[in-house]
């Protein structure tokens, strides 16, 4: 007999077990040799059929798998059971229906592997006694119910929408305090150009005004200087004029209402009065031992009124009346409450004058 590789072929002599052939040439005996078993030793796959089992939660599940197996003791394969695949295949469903039964839904496809193995191990502790080891199994499908099958992609797609609609709430809470940020960082690059701005804006204000007064300044001495000469006040009195004429100029631009002095064209006698305040303003300057008449001469009408007393001015012409004072003060009631008061002060002077005496 030539047997082939990796096959065992099992020989029994006038009905008792004999000896396993092995691959290759063996010769037999007629009548009395008998081939009885011829065991595979390859790896097989069995199909497990389709069975229903119950998880931990009470749910039916419709599984089936894939079971891979090898012979490695072809005498234990053939005498120690009948059916050797037949077997397996039962052993397979049952210990899958018992290891289902003791987790829930959920984990049925989180731990799928573990499932297999705890499958292998009390399969291969059951089929020691045959001679057969269980390489490994294979859940091939799990069938759901419709309606528990509806529930979970119900809860998938509820899943999906929560995690879409918080990716949503987190790119908007994103985008807003980027906006914000935005915002609050421009607000504070404004207010510190804009404080920037100020600052340069009354450094150069500044500036301006110093270089304003150092000016008016420089121009004051040169004037003070100029006015210690002899002929200064001819001088003084043409400028007056000229100032004089160059307002009357400008009147009635932008506005029409106009208040003008009751002798406007009597520039001579205009120009006369401001030399005799500008007289009496260095003269009183001067006489700083007499303090006695500084409240008498507060007011420049006072100083005029108090000249026009004495006759003349220093500069040497007449000095305006009470008719004059229009230049001072458009309103007749204004007018009036100025030479009354102006009135009470002289009274006063004159009362304090004849105590001291």
């Amino acid at each position: 007999m030539f047997v082939p590789q990796q096959e065992a072929w099992i020989v029994e002599r006038m009905g008792k077990f004999h000896r396993i052939l092995d691959p290759g040439l063996n010769i037999l005996w007629p009548i009395v040799d008998k081939i009885k078993y011829v065991q595979s030793l390859k790896e097989i796959a069995i199909d497990v059929p389709k069975q229903s089992a119950i998880t931990s939660d009470n749910v039916t599940l419709s599984i089936d798998g894939v079971l891979y197996l090898r012979i490695i003791d072809p005498y234990l394969a053939s005498y120690g059971v009948e059916d050797p695949e037949f077997a397996i295949t039962q052993l397979a469903q049952t210990t899958m229906r018992s290891e289902i039964g003791q987790i829930s839904l959920d984990k049925v496809f989180r731990e799928r592997e573990s499932l297999n193995v705890s499958i292998v191990h009390a399969i291969n502790k059951a089929s020691e006694a045959w001679g057969i080891t269980c390489l490994r199994y294979e859940i091939r499908d799990v069938k759901l119910p419709t309606r528990v099958h509806e529930a979970m992609q119900m809860q998938v797609e509820a899943e999906r929408r929560k995690r879409a609609a918080i990716l949503e709430s987190e790119g908007v809470r994103a985008a807003d305090i980027n906006v914000a940020e935005g915002k609050r960082q421009s607000r504070i690059l404004a207010s510190e150009a804009e404080k920037q701005e100020q600052i340069n804006k009354a450094a150069g204000e500044a500036q301006a005004m110093l270089a304003v007064a150092e000016a008016r300044s420089r121009g004051l001495k040169l004037i003070a200087h100029a006015l210690a000469d002899r002929d200064s006040r001819h001088a003084a009195s043409l400028t007056l004029a000229e100032q004089y004429v160059s307002a009357f100029n400008k009147l009635a631009r932008t506005n029409n209402t106009l208040i003008l002095p009751a002798n406007a064209g009597d520039v001579s006698n205009l120009v006369a009065q401001a030399m005799s305040i500008y007289s009496t303003v260095t003269a009183h300057n001067a006489q700083s031992t007499q303090p006695e008449t500084q409240d008498l001469y507060e007011e420049p009408l006072v100083k005029i009124n108090a000249l026009t007393e004495k006759g003349s001015t220093m500069a040497g012409h007449p000095v305006p009346k009470e008719a004059d004072l229009a230049e001072y003060y458009s309103d007749d009631e204004e007018r009036e409450k100025a030479l009354q008061k102006q009135k009470e002060k002289k009274d006063q002077h004159l009362s304090k004058m004849e105590r001291d005496t």
